[in-house]
């Protein structure tokens, strides 16, 4: 037998041990640690601009020709794009679970390449970007000036040049992305009668611009080949490029026949301001600039935001006077908190288990056999988590201390057999080493039973399947693990350690009046069992009538992915009428601050107007985004908890009549959706382009879910995001 074996040189098998743990907890140190499994689909984003197009220009000019090379493309489940009246367009591409973001990234771009011919002239000067996407949002780090020395414009700026790259350079960053004014430009107002006056139209501007500022190469003086004697050699630097608004002003855009001169500053102003106007972020309703920053795939979200911190904090060193940082919103605390909690879990499993193992051996020898080789089993499945390329998430961990009982169970087998074997005057090692051979059949077969049963969910297809697979295929490692240490260490220790256990009469007093008390029990549950058995009927009667309500309840509660759980935050989202400015956006997102804010529970709102949330972060003068951070979950009182609130501010910015105001909690897990609830796509798919026809049918399905009974179980709110008509002029 195997395990006599080890019984023999107890040394090898406590080695074996110690070396499962040893490789446990480096992975434990080393695994990436998440909410949930990475079950998000990747994504490949494709953006460009059309500058002073409109939306269907857009559609007709950008997407047709990119979507038509674009569709099809290896892995590919389905594509989703936006067309803007401010002539942005954006394309995210998703792709299959698991597969490989660079590999999507390189097969979209030369789809793409294949498109760049068929693009206007402008769209291609101002480039077609293809990058990888991350759809969830790990941090914003925010610049503000609490004494308003500095502007909005300037803190984007200033994110952008001394931060972004900093950060984006930093280990598990996917991506970051700057909110607020826009980087500098220099911006040039023309006068259109002094421009007509003069028989100029814009074009002859751009083309004196682009003529006047631009990069020289003056080459070199005395460079070979140079006359004999030479004795210097120099590299011309000439003015190039202008970079101040009086050079700029100074652009000749016209010439006479009698040597008359047009300047820029004749027709029109130049001035220093932002490249576009298209965005407001603000903290706590203070001018602002935000960086999003994305975890990249398979990135430890902890870490990841340990190394944001830990670079914040070297940069605020060098940061001017006036100017802070903060990190408001931090998903990764939730995270943190919900991992310790079933760490908690964890640990108050393991010691309630060896409490009920001390409590029925009454053996404090027999009970060392468990508390030791259930942590090396435990840690080791971490090893086999890393092996298997999981990470350290709610349901790994879920499974690991679901797999406390498997572990347990196994010991205390091993653990009885040896007790009995020795109450019948055998030595340790003897009793260890019959009682093996009486229990290896049995463990071997109750551990492949447990496989088998687990084993089947690891093939399970699509979001759900990766979920279960995780689950599944740590219990299935757990088990084989602890079978594997039900032969070789815990035999060992039996050997070792056990001794003749104390005679029941002789034990202490806590002993003795719990077995009284069990003893007293157990006959009565014996003689309910044998009442049990004389009815036999009834109670086959009873048991069937058991599994129907069973069945009854299954169909009548609501079904679900994940729970919405309080992740600290709720997203509010705002959407004015058509054509709405954004200044009005803004005014309403002042508003929504003033409300959050005097709401007991919320700490923080970050708003940021000119982006819809509803139409994947597209730019929209008339949408805006509002980031409701709520206190510690330590620090909220009655009433403070993630329902009462989320009803609190819904009717609290229902009052607001200019918007239409959606409150909603985070997804449950991050990237899938931008909040909880579900989306629908409403598509036409006769072959026009009758945007009425598809504004009716859109609007007769919004409601839907405020009139149905059968859906009154949903906090009925709904939103839509298409609109087929918005404000334009048509000349």
């Amino acid at each position: 037998m195997i395990s006599d074996f080890f019984i023999a040189r107890p040394v090898l098998a406590n080695v074996l041990a110690i070396l499962m743990v040893v490789i446990g907890a480096v992975a434990v140190l080393a695994l990436p640690v998440a909410q949930y499994p990475d079950v998000v689909p990747p994504t490949v984003q494709v953006t460009t601009r059309y500058p002073g197009a409109s939306a269907r220009t857009v559609v007709d000019t950008v997407a047709l020709p990119i979507e038509q090379q674009v569709n099809g493309v290896e892995g590919m489940i389905y594509m989703q794009s936006y067309s803007g009246a401010d002539g942005s367009y954006s394309l995210t591409v998703t792709f299959k679970i698991g597969a490989d973001l660079n590999i999507a990234q390189v097969l979209v771009q030369n789809r793409v390449s294949s498109a760049l011919s068929s693009l206007p002239q402008a769209v291609q000067a101002q480039g077609v970007v293809v990058q990888k996407n991350s759809t969830a949002i790990l941090q914003i780090v925010t610049l503000t000036s609490p004494d308003s020395r500095y502007d909005s414009l300037y803190l984007a700026n200033y994110a952008t040049i001394k931060l972004k790259d900093e950060i984006a350079r930093l280990p598990g960053v996917g991506n970051v992305v700057v909110f607020g004014a826009g980087q500098y430009s220099m911006r040039i107002w023309l006068d259109p009668d002094k421009m007509q006056a003069r028989g100029l139209v814009p074009q002859d501007v751009i083309q004196a611009l682009q003529q006047q500022s631009t990069q020289v190469t003056a080459g070199q003086i005395g460079a070979p080949p140079a006359p004999r004697g030479q004795s210097f050699q120099y590299t011309l630097n000439v003015f190039g490029r202008l970079s101040d608004p009086a050079e700029f002003a100074q652009v000749i855009v016209k010439t006479g026949r009698a040597g008359e001169i047009t300047r820029l500053s004749d027709v029109g102003r130049v001035e220093l301001g932002a490249q576009t106007y298209g965005q407001v972020f603000t903290l706590d309703g203070r001018p602002a600039a935000g960086l999003a920053i994305y975890q990249a795939p398979g990135a430890n979200a902890l870490a990841v935001a340990g190394e944001v911190h830990e670079k914040m904090a070297a940069l605020k060193r060098e940061f001017p006077q006036g100017l802070i940082s903060e990190i408001p919103f931090d998903t990764t605390k939730f995270v943190e908190q919900s991992i310790h909690e079933v760490y908690k879990t964890l640990y108050e499993a393991a010691f309630l288990v060896l409490v009920v193992i001390l409590v029925f051996l009454q053996d404090w020898r027999a009970m060392l056999v468990p508390a030791t080789t259930v942590p090396v089993t435990i840690i080791g499945a971490f090893a086999a988590m890393a092996a298997l390329g999981f990470t350290i998430n709610f349901s790994t961990l879920f499974a690991i201390v679901l797999a406390i009982g498997i572990v347990v169970d196994d010991a205390i087998v091993v653990v009885e057999g040896a007790v009995h074997n020795i109450e019948r005057g055998m030595p340790g090692r003897e009793a260890a080493s019959v009682a093996m051979r009486q229990l290896f059949g049995p463990i071997v077969g109750i551990t492949l039973v447990l496989m088998s049963v687990f084993l089947p969910a690891a093939f399970l297809p699509g979001l759900t399947g990766r979920m279960y697979a995780q689950f599944a295929l740590v219990i299935a490692a757990t088990a084989l693990l602890s079978a594997i240490n039900a032969a070789t260490l815990k035999p060992t220790q039996c050997a070792l350690w056990l001794r003749p256990a104390v005679p029941p009469q002789q034990r202490n007093v806590l002993y003795r009046g719990f077995n009284r008390a069990y003893e007293r029990v157990e006959g009565w549950y014996a003689s309910l069992i044998a009442r049990m058995v004389s009815r036999s009927g009834l109670m086959a009667a009873l048991a069937v009538a058991i599994i129907a309500i069973t069945g009854y309840g299954f169909s009548r509660v609501p079904t679900g992915f994940l729970p919405i759980e309080d992740q600290g935050y709720m997203i509010a989202l705002v959407q004015l009428p058509d054509g709405a400015s954004l200044e009005r956006t803004q005014k309403t997102l002042d508003k929504v601050f003033e409300i959050a804010r005097k709401t007991p529970g919320v700490a923080r709102v970050v708003n940021i107007a000119g982006v819809s949330a509803l139409d994947n972060s597209a730019t929209l003068s008339s949408a805006g985004v509002a980031y409701i951070i709520l206190k510690d979950w330590s620090e909220r009182g009655e009433g403070e908890d993630l329902m009462s609130l989320f009803t609190k501010l819904n009717a609290d910015l229902a009052t607001i009549p200019e918007a239409d105001i959606l409150v909603m909690p985070p997804p449950p897990i991050q990237g899938v959706g931008n909040d909880a609830g579900f989306t629908m796509q409403v598509e036409l798919r006769d072959g026009s382009f009758d945007m009425a026809k598809l504004q009716s049918v859109t609007n007769a399905i919004v409601p839907m879910p405020r009139r149905n009974p059968r859906w009154s179980w949903c906090w009925r709110r709904s939103a839509r995001a298409f609109r087929s008509t918005s404000s334009r002029w048509t000349a």
